[in-house]
């Protein structure tokens, strides 16, 4: 039982016996690994990898995202006690996940970093594990991007957003979170054909043929239109889900570094996640989560929900489909 488990568990981030199942350590104490699991860099059977970028030198406005790896997985710790909710699969005791740790890199360095970072990514997708990155500002996600297109060639992105992040920039040696979409179709890491944008409300001139759900629509249209859409645009190939917390509205999650106001409910995002169910989700992230802006937790707990939420649907994609 938790109650009497909890007695005796402390720390399971080191000291649990394996990479599959619950944890009942009580929410407030221990190593706060993402969502209790085993802090290992040995790759060995596992089948997802969390890891953390705690980067934030890409940023235009409001800076901070350097913490909101530690904060997403303080958050967690409300999570690893039950099956997640609304799924009829359990993720926890069905695969091998492992807390990968955070990506090391030379703060001083900002030019190394996008190697650095897609290294990383590939030294975990040559294991045979896929990843769910917690950052971090966007920019994270064009390495990565880059490490997912070398195994499986140019993906279907699913990327919910305020902004679009196709701000015209053709010079790769400018580290722009606002640029990162534009340079991962440029580059062919993106297959814009089969790749959507949900919950944009800013202005873009140009979505180089990346199709787009606007928040106004997203509300009027309701989540079951909204997720048949997505589905017939990413199909049954190779899709990865980037997911900048600001999608959200600021009422929901505060702690971003460039809110935009009228975006998606919690309940939307949590609905349209769930019911995304069936996509051949190979990896995804959740960034832009800056905690010096969200003084109660709100934003890292919407981060620790949505990452959950995208194990559930990688799960789902090899068990279910």
């Amino acid at each position: 039982m938790a109650l009497e488990d909890a007695k005796t568990q402390v720390d399971t981030a080191f000291t649990r016996k394996s990479n599959r199942g619950y944890s009942f350590e009580n929410a407030f104490g221990g190593a706060t690994s993402f969502l209790r699991r085993t802090y290992t860099k040995d790759l060995t059977g596992v089948d997802l990898a969390i890891t953390g970028v705690p980067f934030d030198q890409a940023v235009t406005h409001r800076a901070g995202t350097r913490f909101g790896p530690r904060a997403i997985r303080e958050a967690s710790t409300l999570q690893p006690y039950d099956p997640p909710f609304g799924w009829p699969t359990n993720p926890l005791e069905e695969m091998s996940i492992i807390d990968y740790g955070d990506l090391a890199f030379d703060y001083a360095k900002v030019s190394d970093f996008p190697a650095t970072l897609t290294a990383h990514i590939r030294t975990i997708l040559a294991a045979g594990a896929g990843t769910v990155t917690l950052g971090g500002d966007h920019y994270i996600t064009f390495p990565i991007l880059k490490a997912y297109a070398e195994k499986f060639g140019p993906l279907g992105v699913i990327h919910f957003d305020a902004h679009s992040d196709l701000w015209p920039d053709d010079d790769l040696g400018r580290i722009d979170h606002g640029t990162m979409m534009y340079k991962a179709v440029k580059q062919g890491y993106v297959d814009p054909a089969r790749s959507v944008q949900i919950g944009i409300r800013t202005t873009t001139e140009d979505y180089l043929g990346v199709q787009v759900i606007t928040a106004r629509e997203a509300h009027e249209w309701g989540v079951a239109k909204v997720v048949e859409t997505v589905k017939g645009i990413v199909g049954d190939r190779p899709t990865y889900l980037t997911f900048d917390i600001d999608a959200l509205d600021p009422a929901f999650a505060p702690g971003t570094g460039t809110p935009v106001w009228g975006g998606l409910a919690s309940w939307q995002a949590a609905a349209m996640l769930r019911d995304l169910a069936g996509i051949n989700l190979v990896g995804g992230d959740v960034v832009e989560v800056s905690p010096p802006y969200a003084t109660t937790g709100a934003t890292a707990i919407a981060g620790a929900h949505v990452a959950y939420e995208l194990i559930c649907l990688y799960h789902w994609a090899r068990t279910q489909r």
